[in-house]
């Protein structure tokens, strides 16, 4: 019987275990330069310990930031600083993938230089709110992206995962989830495009589709990711009401491209899980039931050694417990995690949670 504690080879690369550590934004970059700093190398070296660790989304462009003190991959002196992060990470023994996150509508012309304003696939403002350096503000309605931004766009995924691979990262995970510009490209309510980027399912995922091809022509299918969160309604999207219509051909489209994995963020049940998984001939990564308040706990692990997934991965709970596997194989009591730091700050509910012993 397979269990989360057992070796796996990711398309080559061989993972410790099957316990991952999922992308958390966590806002402690530098700025102007939006590149990590000490504390982040010690931050994701301590959590080595994962068979798998993704990053905090990281914007692939300077327009793709939505939040302040979130890092970039667009240039000489952040490929630097994250060589920094994944030396120290690997030198602990683990395996780092970064995760691409373009936030498109979702941002504001505040956080953005040279009169930047936030880009969706058309020009329809997002209910809510967004953190900036002066407070709280409403979203903006985003400029709809022409075509040749579009491809540009796709342009800069690939550039990004190069640069990736530069900074020393194992691979690339693309964020088309949680509401953000690939998954704003999928939703029926913020895009409503008449062009082939937009209307039928096929229009729809053809972003999503030509980003992950082009960022695995980039840098090898076998160090591509993707992240997809069907029926997810973070950040005020709607996915079509047939969900499997939508994703099915989505993942079906992918899986062609023989990517290292597939990361699904498990918002519609397990049914749709299993339909998703059947449609996928290679690792699947599954992040279960994210969005309730109450963590995904030890529980989960039995994902593993029932088949449900490959690999499972934990968000907060790793935040709070750096030694998240041994803690989990030792039935030890987990740190609580302090939602209070999780954005912004120093080492306090960064660095300073403890490890066992």
């Amino acid at each position: 019987m397979t269990t989360a504690f057992e070796a796996y080879d990711l398309a080559g690369t061989k993972l410790r275990n099957r316990i991952v550590m999922a992308p958390m934004t966590r806002s402690r970059a530098q700025e102007p330069e939006r590149i990590p700093t000490a504390l982040t190398a010690e931050y994701y070296a301590q959590r080595a310990s994962a068979g798998l660790i993704i990053t905090e989304g990281i914007q692939p462009s300077a327009v793709g930031q939505g939040y302040p003190n979130t890092p970039g991959l667009h240039s000489a002196e952040q490929v630097e600083a994250w060589r920094t992060v994944t030396d120290a990470v690997h030198a602990a023994g683990g395996v780092i993938f970064a995760q691409l996150m373009h936030t498109g509508r979702i941002g504001h012309p505040a956080l953005l230089p040279d009169g930047l304003v936030p880009v969706g696939p058309s020009p329809v403002r997002a209910e809510g709110r967004v953190h900036t350096h002066d407070g709280m503000a409403e979203f903006v309605t985003p400029r709809e992206l022409t075509e040749q931004e579009i491809l540009r766009t796709v342009r800069d995924f690939a550039d990004a995962a190069r640069n990736a691979i530069a900074a020393g990262f194992d691979g690339v995970e693309v964020h088309s989830a949680n509401g953000y510009l690939l998954h704003q490209f999928l939703a029926v309510n913020s895009n409503r495009r008449s062009d082939r980027w937009g209307g039928s399912v096929e229009n729809r995922i053809r972003l999503t589709v030509e980003v992950a091809r082009a960022v695995a022509a980039a840098v090898g299918p076998h160090r591509t990711g993707v992240r997809l969160s069907p029926g997810g309604t973070f950040n005020d999207v709607t996915d079509d009401a047939d969900l499997a219509g939508t994703y099915v051909p989505l993942v079906t489209e992918l899986a062609s491209l023989g990517l290292a994995y597939l990361h699904l963020v498990e918002k519609a049940g397990r049914e749709l899980t299993g339909r998703l998984r059947a449609a996928w001939p290679h690792t699947f990564l599954l992040n279960p039931g994210t969005g309730s308040r109450v963590p995904a706990g030890p529980d989960a692990l039995g994902l593993v050694r029932n088949g449900t997934a490959d690999l499972v991965s934990y968000g907060a709970l790793f935040l709070a417990n750096p030694d998240l596997p041994a803690r989990l194989a030792a039935g030890e009591p987990l740190n609580e995690p302090d939602r209070a730091t999780f954005y912004g700050g120093g080492a306090r509910g960064y660095t300073d949670y403890p490890a066992l012993g």
